[in-house]
């Protein structure tokens, strides 16, 4: 079962690297960075949403049972 966690690729705090392995492990994580900052352009709220799963998302270390 796929997991969302913070990537190790990290620019900030790793939380769209994770996002665009979530998505597709070939995806680069750059897409989703620019498409974070268009959307935090229109809706501010963004980059609080961004700083919660900085803090919520497990780190890429993290190891399930």
């Amino acid at each position: 079962m796929k997991r969302l966690i913070r990537s190790k690729e990290k620019k900030i705090a790793g939380v769209c690297g994770g996002i665009s392995q979530y998505i597709n492990p070939e995806l680069d994580p750059i897409i989703i960075r620019v498409a974070w900052l268009i959307l935090t352009l229109f809706n501010p709220l963004m980059l609080l949403v961004y700083f919660i799963l900085a803090l919520v998302l497990p780190d890429s270390s993290y190891k399930t049972a």
